[in-house]
């Protein structure tokens, strides 16, 4: 059987080229909104980060009606750190929209995503993006997207993919780079004509694979995916079977049964080929998994996901200021919460730690770990993280790192600082090319010695710098190397913040904190520009005496702190340093906070040294 009246199609592109505002409009522009209705930008962007981010996250469906066809869109992440999402909702669809900016032309991102789904032998819809910018260079972007399919060994019918040219904020698209369309029409009409409709046989048994997970408190987990082979109806019994695990069978039953339907999901009763649809009663069901008739449990293969490259290290928060804020706050807690985000995120790895309150979290990068942290942190769990580490690996006897390929676009009168700070942190130039008045560099570097430098990299770059990466395979081990060449000021006793505590201790170095902050004994206060500890006590008071009082001296004028995001944060801690994460607080400590088993610890270690 043809399904003529489907057709499911991702959309795909590097972070922040328009993904999520294409998809507006298309719903909008196909009836999907009432005319006085209240509509939010970005509207499949539901998450509160990544509206506060301006990123996508998680990939989401919805759908639109066209010409009496239906048309399942999948919005996904741009963000390499989650590409994860990407690879396996491509398991999903029949096609793609592959969209690239029209200024800043293909990214990393783009041939990682574009390389994906060639793999699976989909067709490419190429769409230029962001016509309408000041800066787009459309005829010279085409032709770099041609350069990129060639390079990627496209297929001659791949080759031959289709090209519009969108605003995907004006709603607009054209088949002619010099003739600006007035609606979407024209993407509507290459969708239905260029993706291929679903084909399948609903009368054999049930083939369905879940490429998502969803959960709700009052059904348990949802399963997200398309309907490969056969019909399934509310009320049916089925099995559950994994491709790499075959010989474990579990049987379940269908209690529920979704379809999407614009921003909200209908009930049906039953589902056919090609219908990507949502599921209730299996409620040990995960991602990979086929949902199969009983007596024929074949399972469907399940694309090898990525794995991780990055390691942090969760454990308990045992400051003395632990459990004030947080809701959840035992190892019991931060280990359900843990290995309930691997149900639902197939790039994040989780194990039991060295301790019975620590836990090993591996996943794609830095961003990914922090948004992590950060959900969980809203959603009130209190922990302690330690400094990111990659993930080595011997490949024949030899020890092996993860290396990343760094693509930068900088003016040129800053790209001799870029190269001379890559080329400390052990990376290799490939390329260098003029692009007016700016310069494009690409370097391969191992992962490890990126971190704690994209927030230096815009301070050089006065934030007119551009700075992208993705992972380019294992290399053998470059060598150590330092990568903080800074120390930290150690607060050496508890209390709250004096100004005149901190007025003598900011010529130490940048504080990190302000007056009436409540500290304890071994929390870090501020950075010290020289390598080593300094102890501070920013809880000194001036005495009052039988002739002053004890403010009526001097005017004492502080220094602003410094206060640190997430990520900045998770960049500034060293080995022997932790992260202490609250709902309300980001605070950074020794691991030892007393200062004096932290020193026979440091001499100890000189010692074996």
């Amino acid at each position: 059987m043809v399904r003529k009246d489907l057709r499911n199609v991702a959309i795909i592109a590097h972070v922040d080229h328009g993904k999520t505002t294409l998809v507006d409009e298309m719903l909008k522009q196909c009836g999907e909104y009432h005319e006085n209705q209240a509509v939010t930008e970005r509207v499949m962007d539901s998450g509160d980060l990544e509206r506060e981010r301006g990123i996508t996250i998680l990939a989401k469906n919805t759908s639109v009606q066209y010409g009496g066809v239906k048309i399942n869109i999948v919005d996904t992440p741009g963000h390499a750190d989650f590409g994860g999402e990407v690879e396996r909702i491509l398991k999903m669809v029949n096609g793609v929209i592959l969209l690239v900016d029209a200024a800043e032309g293909p990214m990393p991102q783009t041939r990682f995503v574009l390389g994906k789904a060639m793999e699976m032998g989909h067709r490419v819809i190429v769409v230029v993006n962001k016509i309408d910018r000041p800066d787009a260079r459309i005829h010279e972007v085409i032709d770099e997207v041609l350069e990129l399919l060639i390079e990627l060994d496209a297929t001659d019918d791949q080759l031959d993919s289709p090209m519009l040219f969108c605003s995907g904020r004006a709603g607009t698209a054209s088949v002619s780079p010099d003739e600006p369309g007035t609606n979407l029409k024209p993407l509507f009409d290459t969708i239905l004509e260029y993706i291929p409709c679903p084909e399948g046989e609903p009368e054999e048994p049930l083939q369905l694979l879940v490429s998502s997970i969803d959960y709700n408190d009052y059904v348990g987990r949802i399963g997200i995916g398309r309907i490969e082979r056969g019909t399934v109806r509310v009320g049916m019994e089925a099995a559950i079977v994994n491709y790499h695990d075959p010989a474990t069978i579990k049987k379940t039953k269908i209690v529920s049964l979704y379809q999407f339907n614009g921003l909200g999901r209908n009930n049906v009763d039953s589902a056919t080929v090609g219908d990507i649809v949502c599921f209730s009663g299996a409620a040990d069901i995960t991602i990979g998994d086929t949902i199969t008739a009983p007596d024929v449990p074949e399972a469907l293969e399940f694309v090898k996901v990525s794995e991780p490259t990055m390691e942090m290290t969760f454990s308990v928060n045992d400051s003395p200021l632990a459990g004030r804020d947080g809701k959840y706050v035992t190892s019991r807690q931060i280990r359900e919460r843990l290995y309930k985000e691997t149900l639902r995120d197939v790039s994040l790895r989780v194990q039991d730690g060295e301790t019975t309150d620590s836990f090993k979290v591996s996943g794609r990068g830095e961003m990914h770990l922090s948004i992590l942290i950060e959900t969980m942190r809203r959603e009130g769990y209190e922990l302690c993280c330690s400094t990111p580490h990659v993930l080595y690996k011997t490949i024949d006897g030899v020890k092996c790192e993860p290396m990343e390929r760094v693509y930068i676009d900088v003016p040129e009168e800053f790209q001799g600082t870029v190269i001379q700070k890559l080329s400390a942190r052990k990376g290799d130039l490939l390329e260098m090319t003029p692009s007016g008045s700016r310069m494009k560099i690409e370097y391969s570097i191992p992962a490890r010695c990126l971190f704690g430098y994209r927030s230096e990299f815009l301070t050089d770059t006065r934030g007119e710098g551009i700075i992208n990466s993705v992972f380019d395979g294992y290399q053998p081990y470059k060598g150590d190397i330092t990568l903080r060449y800074t120390g930290s000021l150690v607060a050496s006793e508890a209390g709250e913040a004096t100004s005149y505590g901190l007025f003598n201790s900011q010529d130490r170095g940048v504080m990190f904190i302000g007056v009436q902050t409540e500290v304890y004994e071994g929390m870090i206060v501020g950075e010290n520009p020289k390598v080593g500890d300094i102890a501070v006590n920013v809880c000194k008071k001036k005495h009052l005496t039988a002739i002053r009082s004890s403010g009526a001296d001097e005017a004492l004028r502080l220094v602003p702190p410094k206060i640190f995001s997430l990520e900045q944060a998770i960049e500034f801690i060293a080995d022997d340093e932790l992260m202490e994460v609250t709902p309300h607080h980001l605070r950074l400590r020794k691991r030892i906070l007393d200062t004096e088993l932290r020193l026979k610890d440091e001499a100890r270690r000189k010692k074996a040294n």
